[in-house]
């Protein structure tokens, strides 16, 4: 479990650190192009979840992120034995207190990284997200595979 929380812990600094310095160096609305076309820090604040959805709905997503916390941390529990699902449940779990840290501190969840891919604008995002994003793919991955050997 201390993996698992110090992994977690690394990557909840490291979005908090990352926002401070968009914060610091932006206004919201503002946009710093990187790669022209491509992708720009684009300051902005989510009052909901991905793609927005729910928005201004804060004390409920506030309540299911810590049911969501809960639930992860349940799973860990029975988990912790795989070091791919540490690494995934770490980085899922990171990335939740990343952004819960967010709607209890302000009320939204500072967003910065915003790419427009083959003519779409995507949705802006922050590194928690992306840390969401990623461990989830891990926990599928591990999943999988676990499935796989059970046959």
């Amino acid at each position: 479990m201390r993996k698992i929380f110090f992994i977690s812990f690394l990557i909840f600094i490291l979005d908090f650190i990352s926002k401070r310095v968009m914060v610091h160096f932006l206004n919201y609305g503002d946009s710093l192009s990187i790669i022209p076309h491509f992708f720009s820090f684009t300051l902005t604040k989510n009052t909901g979840v991905a793609f927005s959805m729910l928005d201004g709905m804060g004390i409920f997503i506030i309540i299911m992120s810590f049911v969501v916390i809960y639930f992860l941390i349940q799973s860990i529990r029975h988990h912790k034995d795989n070091m791919m699902e540490v690494v995934g449940y770490s980085m899922v779990l990171g990335g939740a207190f990343g952004n819960l840290f967010d709607r209890i501190v302000y009320g939204y969840v500072i967003d910065f990284l915003d790419f427009y891919v083959f003519g779409y604008d995507y949705p802006i995002f922050n590194i928690a997200d992306c840390f969401i994003v990623i461990g989830i793919i891990i926990l599928f991955i591990v999943s999988f595979f676990e499935k796989g050997e059970e046959r």
